[in-house]
This record gives C-alpha cells, sequence and structure tokens, in this order.
C-alpha cells in the first residue's frame, strides 16, 4: 500500500499554550501543522471551539434554504416546508452531538434556520 504523506497534516490539542510545537515526519519528509482541519465533514479546530463548523453549517444551510425557495417559488407553502424539513434539517443534525451550541447566539442563529422557511416564504420570492 502507498501512502502518500502530502495528504496529511499534523494537529495538536493541548489546553496550555505550547511555545515550540512538535514537528511530526513521515520517513524524511515533515507533515505540516494546521490549526483547523475537516473531518468527517466536521472542522476541528486546534482549540476546540466550534464557532467555525457552526458559521460553515449556517451558511451552507442559508444557501439551501434559497436555492429551495427560488425553484419552489410558485408552490405553497406545505410544499415549501416539507422540501426545506427534508434537505435542511438532516444537514443539522449530522454531527450536532460534536458542535451542540452552548451559546445564546449560535442557539438562535441555528432556530432562524429551521423556523425561517416556514415563517417568510413570501420573501424568498422576491429575492429570486
Amino acid at each position: 500500500m502507498k501512502k502518500n504523506p502530502g495528504k496529511s497534516i499534523a494537529a495538536s490539542f493541548a489546553k496550555a499554550t505550547v511555545k515550540e510545537g512538535i514537528r511530526y515526519c513521515f520517513g524524511d519528509q515533515l507533515i505540516p501543522e494546521a490549526s483547523s482541519f475537516k473531518y468527517l465533514g466536521i472542522i476541528i479546530r486546534s482549540d476546540l471551539n466550534r464557532a467555525d463548523h457552526v458559521n460553515y453549517t449556517l451558511r451552507k444551510e442559508w444557501a439551501i434554504i434559497y436555492f429551495i425557495m427560488c425553484i419552489i417559488k410558485n408552490g405553497n407553502n406545505n410544499t415549501k416546508r416539507l422540501a426545506c424539513t427534508a434537505l435542511v434539517r438532516p444537514m443539522l443534525a449530522y454531527g450536532a452531538v460534536c458542535w451542540d451550541p452552548h451559546r445564546e447566539g449560535r442557539v438562535k442563529a441555528i432556530n432562524r434556520v429551521q423556523i425561517g422557511p416556514s415563517n417568510s416564504g413570501t420573501s424568498y420570492r422576491q429575492k429570486c
């Protein structure tokens, strides 16, 4: 089996600030260190802050909602609600255990994504 060290990154997790990081090598090739990386669709930072992943997920969800509303602009509210429930909620649920928002601002932002399309279906029609 061939291994590709060019596709590898190193990340370290520590509570204390480390003055000089540990260098990881694969054979004689140095593996670059990264402060954040994506693993199975979840963005993980070295300080274990979830803000990047929450923001990424919310941006992706709003793009999907806007796309759905542009396609189904002549549909009734039940059709729009069903499409958003089928396409948006599973993406919010994926990895929710890992990035469970505990800050009030993030909880409100996620609630806006979940409740927004069902309450304001007409506002999307004007933008498309």
